[in-house]
């Protein structure tokens, strides 16, 4: 793999919890797995009363990487990363103290460096950002990364767009989300494409139904400002799911280039019908209005399910089942495709017993390091024609050194780096997913109450799939 262009990366929300958590242990991690360019720096930055002096940052750093990253901040590797870091302050009025610390980044470098900025803030300060890069000159022939959430509605997320293109056109904008940098949901394509087993079943002849399912254990966590805002669906299905979902249904693409893949991409977004309110659950565990910060009346939902369709010749029909929540069962990442009855059943169903043990199915566990399994109904050993569930496994942590891969943000920042978007959101995808959330937006359902470490509001939830069921809860789960 080539490595990027020399490069100076400008993390603006360098003191912020992102920042800390990803992208100064991914950046490190990058480092020393010599993907990084030959010669690089990485400046931090914040609003003036945040400031820190480049020792200060180098400490922060050293931190972040020690409670976060994949190895320890030590040896040359690290030496030469802590060189490379400079911190420089600021705000719409003063952009002084970046830009001085930017150029001498540039010059530490020589020659004409990239520039990639990456805005790990809120998004009510993504318009100053932008207009300072582009008052000050900072946004010519660079790239900029994008952090969720892309708007609210439809029109913040066109207004958030022109905002961006008014100084940055779209080849150099790069909405990240960091599913698509997973390595299990990037394997979707290969098993899809690479493979002439599955290829020819993947449609609404052989598949009944999808399912997405993303529970969470976790709270807020000290989000509530945040989450009030926001509610599951826009924080996650909007976002998370329905990108996945994109993965998961699109068309072959005729090669593996960005604008390909987005075209395919883009296209399922077009055949997604609008949301029908009558097909979402929203709930709200108990004790979420207790938290700090929640308004004692609050309706927003920390769990949502709903059922979406794919209006082309591929999946009419099929439903696509999401689910997302907070503080539920289990904390899974799971995609669950599920195959139709044979036409012709020679074996009775109180046999067969297909309801009961969920067999016909190909499951994809995409929370790292990820696996895939293949579940089938196989004849039990003895006299009798009796049938049992089985499958078979592939394990990433089995088959291949897990050493070799990047965590979902690293894969990312490298991308961008190299001036790949095809992991990345585009403009009219979001802007699309938006108008088909309308809908729900306008006439959202009642929140209902769920019991915290349940799998939502039932009986609303399962009624949702009926006559089918959630593969989650799975009590044989690999």
């Amino acid at each position: 793999m080539r490595r990027p262009d020399d490069h100076v990366v400008v993390i603006f929300g360098a003191t912020g919890d992102l920042a800390k958590r990803k992208l100064l242990p991914g950046l490190f991690h990058l480092a020393r797995a010599g993907l990084l360019p030959e010669r690089y720096r990485v400046v931090g930055s914040a609003p003036a009363q945040f400031a820190l002096d480049d020792d200060d940052f180098r400490r922060h750093a050293r931190d972040a990487v020690a409670a976060f990253g994949l190895c320890e901040p030590t040896g040359e590797a690290w030496r030469t990363f802590e060189a490379s870091l400079s911190f420089g302050s600021a705000d719409p009025d003063d952009p002084g103290p970046l830009l001085a610390k930017v150029r001498a980044a540039e010059d530490a470098i020589g020659g004409r460096p990239r520039r990639l900025f990456h805005l790990a803030v809120p998004p009510a300060a993504f318009g100053s950002v932008i207009k300072l890069l582009g008052e000050t000159g900072l946004s010519e022939g660079s790239r900029v990364i994008v952090e969720k959430p892309f708007g609210t509605d439809l029109a913040s997320a066109r207004a958030l767009n022109d905002t961006v293109h008014a100084v940055f056109d779209e080849s150099r904008v790069f909405r990240i989300d960091h599913f698509l940098g997973k390595e299990s949901v990037d394997n979707i394509l290969a098993l899809r494409f690479a493979n002439g087993l599955l290829e020819p079943v993947w449609n609404r002849d052989h598949i009944s139904h999808v399912q997405i399912d993303v529970p969470e254990t976790l709270g807020l966590e000290g989000r509530a400002h945040f989450y009030e805002e926001t509610g599951a669906f826009r924080d996650m299905v909007v976002t998370h799911l329905i990108q996945v979902l994109g993965t998961v249904a699109m068309e072959p693409p005729v090669s593996l280039d960005a604008q390909r893949l987005r075209d395919e991409k883009a296209k399922v977004f077009e055949a997604l019908r609008p949301v029908d309110p009558a097909h979402v659950v929203r709930g709200q565990y108990e004790g979420y209005r207790d938290e700090p910060g929640v308004a004692p009346d609050s309706q927003t939902e920390t769990f949502a399910a709903l059922r979406l369709e794919v209006d082309n010749w591929r999946w009419a029909g099929v439903p696509f089942l999401l689910r997302t929540g907070k503080r539920l069962a289990q904390q899974r990442q799971v995609i669950t495709l599920g195959f139709r009855e044979p036409p012709l059943r020679m074996f009775p169903t109180e046999i067969a017993g297909r309801d009961k043990d969920r067999a016909d199915e190909i499951v994809i566990d995409f929370a790292d390091p990820g696996w895939i399994a293949v579940r089938f109904l196989a004849k039990k050993p003895g006299p009798a024609m009796d049938l049992a569930p089985a499958e078979m496994t592939f394990r990433y942590e089995d088959s291949f050194r897990l050493s070799h891969g990047l965590e979902g943000y690293e894969r990312l920042i490298l991308d961008a780096m190299l001036g790949d978007q095809s992991l990345f959101t585009r403009s009219d995808g979001i802007e699309r997913i938006w108008e088909i959330s309308a809908p729900l937006l306008k006439s959202p359902p009642q929140t209902q109450p769920y019991a915290p470490g349940s799998w939502g509001p039932e009986p609303a939830v399962g009624e949702l799939v009926a006559p089918g069921h959630w593969y989650l809860p799975d009590h044989r789960q690999t």
